[in-house]
Formats: structure tokens, C-alpha cells, sequence
């Protein structure tokens, strides 16, 4: 179950006028905006992490790769 909480933030006083007079949910394109931004980070991490598992996983040599395959494949 999803649990809410109110966050609060300042905007300029024209901005938010602004927003009203064009008929901008505000909560809701501020509750975009960070999901959205979340979503990027999160895509970022996975990236890093992907990036330092590849480094990691080409120092194994494919002989090795290989060895430990045919051991798993015995084991069954």
C-alpha cells in the first residue's frame, strides 16, 4: 500500500500566478517532476553499477568462464 506524505516548497509568487492563470496542477507537475528525476537517478545508478560489474567481470578470462560452467553443469 502506497503511503503519501506532503511536501512543501517555495516558488515565486509570479510563478505560481502564472501557473493558476495557464490551469497548471501544481501538485501534480511537482509530483511529476520528481518522479521523474528519481526515475534518472535511479537509471544512472544501474548504469554505474552495470559499469563497475563489466569492469569486474572482464578480468575473468573466457577459459575460467568456461571451467566454472562445465563444473556447475557436472554438479547436476
Amino acid at each position: 500500500m502506497n503511503s503519501w506524505v506532503t511536501v512543501s516548497t517555495k516558488v515565486r509568487k509570479e510563478l505560481l500566478e502564472k501557473a493558476r492563470k495557464y490551469g497548471i496542477n501544481v501538485s501534480k507537475t511537482l509530483r511529476n517532476a520528481l518522479e521523474e528525476e528519481v526515475k534518472r537517478k535511479e537509471i544512472e545508478e544501474t548504469k554505474r553499477l552495470f559499469e563497475e560489474a563489466s569492469k569486474e567481470l572482464s578480468k575473468i578470462s573466457t577459459e575460467e568462464i568456461v571451467f566454472e560452467i562445465r563444473k556447475m553443469r557436472e554438479t547436476r
